[in-house]
């Protein structure tokens, strides 16, 4: 059965939930469950989740640096309606577990090393070196979060 997680991970899923399904309900099986691959793929869940929220917050604080650096560009409105969208899907991906997991001054930094050294031929206006908003902040529902 690792043969097929190699080769077809959809159709070893299938089989694994069926497998999983009848194992549940009882009924006796001739198969054993591939169990170090649906503990791998248990715990995958988890660090897929916790990447997801950290790649909206990143999105997030890369619109909201943007709008800061170039405040009189055209686009810093879609720019703060992308940040709030970024933040509003994160806040809603986010789990309590995830809170001790999360790296809001680390992934400020990874936003700060994202930048655009110009745009529109402007050079950015300064923009903390440290990070301004909190966890908390990031995900409060309706605050722009522009300091």
């Amino acid at each position: 059965m690792s043969d097929l997680y190699d080769e077809d991970v959809l159709l070893w899923s299938e089989r694994q939930a069926a497998l999983l399904r009848r194992v549940a309900a009882g009924e006796p099986v001739n198969e054993r469950p591939d169990w170090p691959n649906i503990i791998e793929e248990v715990e995958s869940v988890g660090r897929s989740d916790l990447r997801a929220v950290e790649s909206l917050l990143l999105q997030a604080l890369v619109h909201r640096l943007k709008a800061e650096a170039w405040p009189t560009s055209p686009a810093v409105p879609g720019w703060q309606a992308e940040a709030r969208l970024f933040r509003a899907q994160a806040r809603r991906a986010f789990a309590p577990s995830m809170r001790q997991r999360l790296d809001v001054p680390g992934l400020y930094a990874d936003a700060l090393r994202a930048m655009p050294e110009t745009m529109d031929e402007q050079a950015p206006l300064p923009v903390s070196a440290t990070c301004p908003v909190t966890l908390d902040e990031l995900l409060a529902e309706g605050l722009n979060v522009q300091r």
